[in-house]
């Protein structure tokens, strides 16, 4: 029960990832770089496209094919042979131990000669197993747990490569906005350096405050490209995790622009994490694993029955038949039984250290899915922290970028009224950059947390929830 319980959360877990899927059109799996992409069709395209999915679903199908495998056991075996064949016909009196090297020779001793004859035979082996003790289940069970395990792997990549795109995606947002303030940034300066020079061009100012003014401007230009190559490094690095590496993409923003609701997203267990199931999937490998070593020291019980026939040139009485009569079986026979195979007795020492060993291996497996929920329960808790300071964040840079705005106008004004210096305008400058950058990344500051908050808890569908009832 507890097998089938776990089986359920771990599907449920990979149905609400695969929903990221179902939530988008098919048309929207051409190339990203063809339209404005969206945030969550990054995620769908990236999870549908990445070459690690794709490799890990052709695992979950290898899988599939060895329960298929497994369950084949329970099918009857019949095999058949046919051989032609010439060779001598000399015997030597006695008994040896079998060996895969001795050719099988029948009929009386003869005199030793280099002659040989014709010789044929075929047969036909019917087998069945009708009582295996659990053997053939405890396969079937084995093999299903390592399709589980596949599903499972599959379910963690999709969230790993749904959070890196995610993540990606909100610092190439972050980055464009960074853009935005430099390139203002840089335009308040081209104005007020024209304003300077003017200025100093009429001796109101120094020459020194000329030389200021294009240093500033000359920074704030410096600025810009460097934004413009982290803008443009994010955007590659995201393009790659899409698996659409070269693509040049156009990003939607959306909603991310806004301050997203302040309710927080619901609570979920860490056990019900993909990352936790798939801990657990393993542990359950190593359960199946245990019962399969302990099936292997029961009986087997085989149904058996065969047909066979040979023929050979040398008669019972020891004559020669020739006319290659040897070609053809010219004798048939049958038999039918039980044969009880026992496993080796002297075998009981090494079976018992593959228990240990397989023990062994289950508890590691089971220490190391208690690490993993307590890893999962301190990032659920350092994310819920996050969003807290960025929420608070948030709440505060409106009022730095009003004031920094009234500031930098104040500072101009008294500048060209001669009642300030260069150095006050660029503090004024520089401290107005900074707010509307800080201004624009408080609120995709917010949203990434509240992101990392779902990655954490291995559900990020209430986050596209929330995003979708959001309004810019």
């Amino acid at each position: 029960m507890r097998s089938n319980r776990h089986s359920y959360q771990a599907g449920r877990c990979l149905l609400l990832l695969l929903a990221l899927i179902s939530t988008i059109s098919s048309s929207q799996t051409t190339d990203p770089s063809s339209r404005k992409l969206t945030f969550e069709e990054a995620l769908t395209y990236a999870v549908a496209h990445y070459p690690s999915v794709r490799a890990s679903m052709e695992q979950i199908a290898a899988a599939k094919a060895g329960i298929s495998l497994a369950r084949s056991q329970y099918l009857p075996q019949l095999s058949g042979i046919y051989q032609d064949g010439r060779a001598t016909q000399n015997q030597v009196d006695g008994i040896w131990l079998p060996s895969p090297f001795n050719a099988a020779v029948e009929g009386p001793v003869s005199a030793v000669s280099g002659k040989s004859y014709w010789n044929s035979q075929s047969a036909a082996l019917f087998s069945w197993e009708p009582i295996d003790f659990g053997l053939r289940p405890s396969l079937v069970g084995q093999a299903k747990s390592a399709a589980d395990k596949s599903s499972a792997d599959l379910a963690v990549i999709r969230l790993q490569v749904a959070t890196a795109v995610g993540n990606y995606y909100l610092m190439a947002l972050a980055s464009h906005q960074a853009v935005q303030a430099a390139q203002a940034n840089v335009s308040r300066w081209e104005v007020f350096n024209k304003s300077v020079h003017t200025l100093v061009d009429n001796t109101l100012r120094p020459g020194a405050d000329a030389s200021r003014a294009d240093a500033q401007l000359a920074l704030a230009r410096t600025q810009l490209y460097r934004a413009q190559q982290g803008e443009q490094v994010t955007l590659a690095t995201l393009s790659s995790l899409l698996g659409a590496a070269g693509s040049e993409l156009q990003l939607d923003n959306g909603s991310l622009l806004s301050l997203p609701p302040a309710d927080s997203l619901p609570s979920v267990a860490p056990a019900a994490n993909p990352i936790a199931q798939d801990q657990m999937a393993a542990v359950r490998q190593m359960q199946a694993q245990e019962k399969v070593i302990s099936r292997t020291d029961y009986p087997r019980i085989f149904l058996q029955g065969e047909g066979f026939a040979r023929g050979s040139e040398i008669s019972s009485n020891g004559s020669i038949i020739g006319h290659w009569n040897g070609l053809a079986p010219g004798g048939g026979n049958w038999v039918a039984g039980i044969t009880i195979a026992f496993p080796n007795v002297f075998d009981f020492k090494a079976l018992d250290s593959q228990k240990q060993i397989a023990k062994a291996h289950e508890n590691a497996q089971k220490a190391l899915y208690d690490r993993t929920v307590q890893d999962l329960t301190g990032q659920v808790q350092a994310a819920i922290a996050q969003v807290k300071g960025a929420q608070l964040v948030a709440q505060q840079t409106p009022i730095e970028l009003e004031a920094a705005r009234a500031a930098e106008t104040q500072s101009r004004v008294r500048y060209e009224a001669s009642l300030a210096t260069l150095v006050e305008v660029s503090d004024a400058e520089a401290l107005l950059a900074q707010a509307e950058m800080d201004d624009a990344v408080a609120r995709l500051g917010l949203w990434r947390s509240l992101f990392n908050l779902a990655s954490a808890q291995g559900n990020l569908q209430p986050f596209l929830e929330v995003l979708k009832t959001s309004h810019p």
